[in-house]
Formats: structure tokens, C-alpha cells, sequence
């Protein structure tokens, strides 16, 4: 069969995750495609997410690699036989693939955290908060990509509002709550939404006040989402160019920790209700 031209970021994550157990086994890749019944190359397209792996070649490494965690590897083959196309595909060739990775990494996660300084995030946005955020794109996005951008991120809420919920947990500091993107009323309409969305039982907002005297993290916007094991979490960065997805053991430790500190430096889920409520009435 032929590569895949563009793999997933979930396909490049199996992929990866493979080639961790076998560097960790110290097995060339060329002695781990002769396993296989074929040659480096294969192994080379496997561990980019270039060629896809059944259940049961995952097992099969797993044993080459002498591999003994057995919730992972489980995990790992239920990703390989995960074939379903979900909701974000009927935006393959309309959005760049950031997009789409990043409802596909919710959409499977078991927990959200959210760490937002400077916007509410994507998932707790109103349309029109949306749109006044797409439009500040530099060069200007076309008005129909636009629109299909404000769409996407409404649809992202079905994690929200499924049967089993995804827990979601934001922590939002006040600076980004007072800007006014769109506008004075677009603002209060957001933070009004906002108060809604805490109503659900799988979000927890906390809002890190102005008054908070330590800076914490990086000053920046981050989402970490939670895999099937430990080992399978990722943390997803914006940039200029697009999202960015880290899963190496150092990287997921501190920002775990920065989250922990963050929650110590902001308001309780009570409280946080309370100011944004009190934001809301000044503007």
C-alpha cells in the first residue's frame, strides 16, 4: 500500500511511541523490519504514521522489543485499530490540519486542561468572540475560511455535551477576560457564556486575578490532554504556524506542574464564577 502523504498527528503519535519501544529495546530498525517480514523502510514508515499497523503487528513489536507494560501497549492497539472518521475529516482540504488534529486529540482524550492568558478558550467561545479573533489573522483569512473556522470551533463542544461527557478544566487569567475582542457587547456576551458552560457538570473555570503577585509558566497558551495511560498525554502549544505537540516524559512532568502551581494561584471554581461575573457587569 502505498504511504500516507499526510499522517495524523495521532498516526505520527503511534508511530512514535513505537519507535520509543524499540529504542528502548536497543533493536535496529533494520533487524526490526526483518521481524516483520520486511526491511527498514517498513519500520521508517511505521514510526513516521506514514503506513498504518494492525492490533496485531503491535503486539507482535511488542513482544521483539521485549515491551511489558501491558496498559500501553493495549492502548497502543487500540489506537492502531481506531478507523473511525470522525466529525473534523469534512474539513480535510478546507482547514490546514492543525484543526483537525486538534478536535481528533480532544475528541479521544480523557481529561482537558486548558491554560489560557490572553483568550477564553477555543472549546468555551461564542461565535462572535470567535470570529472577532479569526479576524484579527494576519495576512486576512478569505471569508469563507473564516466562517469554516468559527464552525469547527462550535462543533468542538460535542465533547462537552455527549453522554459521557470529557472533563474540561480551564484556567484563565483576568487579562484575558477583560479584553474586548469584537467588541463591548461581543465581550459580555463571551463572559456570559462563559458563566454558562461552568454550569455543566464537566467544566471547572478558575480565573488567576490581577492581584496574583507570582508569575507562573510561561505566559503562555497551552491545552494538555489526557491519553489513555500517562504515557499517552500530550500537550498542544499555538505558534504563528500552526499548533505544536509535545509528548516527550520531561516536557508532559512540567506542564503538569506548571498546571498544579497554576491551580494554587487562582481562584476556587466559586469565587472564579463571582469575578467573572463582576467583569461582566463593568463592561
Amino acid at each position: 500500500m502505498p504511504p500516507r502523504s499526510s499522517p495524523t498527528a495521532r498516526q505520527q503519535r503511534l508511530g512514535a511511541e513505537l519507535r520509543k519501544l524499540r529504542e528502548a529495546s536497543g533493536m535496529p530498525a533494520r533487524e526490526a523490519g526483518a521481524l516483520l517480514g520486511g526491511n527498514q523502510a517498513q519500520i521508517s514508515h511505521l514510526e513516521s504514521g506514514r503506513w498504518g499497523i494492525s492490533a496485531e503487528r503491535v503486539r507482535r513489536l511488542a513482544v521483539f522489543y521485549s515491551a511489558s507494560d501491558s496498559a500501553l501497549i493495549d492502548a497502543l492497539c487500540n489506537i492502531a485499530e481506531d478507523r473511525h472518521k470522525g466529525w473534523w475529516d469534512e474539513y480535510r482540504g478546507i482547514l490546514p490540519r492543525g484543526f483537525l488534529d486538534i478536535a481528533e486529540m480532544e475528541h479521544h482524550a480523557s481529561f482537558l486542561l486548558s491554560l489560557q492568558t490572553l483568550t477564553v478558550p477555543g472549546i468555551l467561545q461564542t461565535p462572535d468572540y470567535a470570529r472577532a479573533i479569526f479576524d484579527g489573522a494576519l495576512p486576512p483569512l478569505p471569508e469563507s475560511e473564516l466562517e469554516a473556522r468559527v464552525e469547527h470551533r462550535m462543533k468542538r463542544r460535542a465533547i462537552l455535551e455527549r453522554d459521557t461527557p470529557t472533563p474540561f478544566e480551564a484556567v484563565i487569567h483576568e487579562a484575558a477576560l477583560r479584553m474586548r475582542y469584537g467588541g463591548q457587547a461581543t465581550a459580555r456576551a463571551q463572559l456570559e457564556y462563559l458563566l454558562e458552560a461552568t454550569e455543566l457538570p464537566s467544566v471547572t473555570v478558575r480565573v488567576i486575578p490581577f492581584s496574583t503577585e507570582k508569575f507562573i509558566g510561561w505566559g503562555q497558551s497551552v491545552l494538555y490532554a489526557g491519553g489513555p495511560v500517562p504515557q499517552l498525554d500530550t500537550v498542544q502549544l499555538d505558534s504563528a504556524y500552526g499548533p505544536a505537540f509535545l509528548d516527550a516524559g520531561a516536557q508532559l512532568a512540567s506542564y503538569r506542574a506548571v498546571f498544579e502551581a497554576t491551580r494554587h494561584a487562582s481562584l476556587s471554581a466559586s469565587e472564579s464564577k463571582e469575578h467573572i461575573y463582576s467583569i461582566a457587569k463593568e463592561m
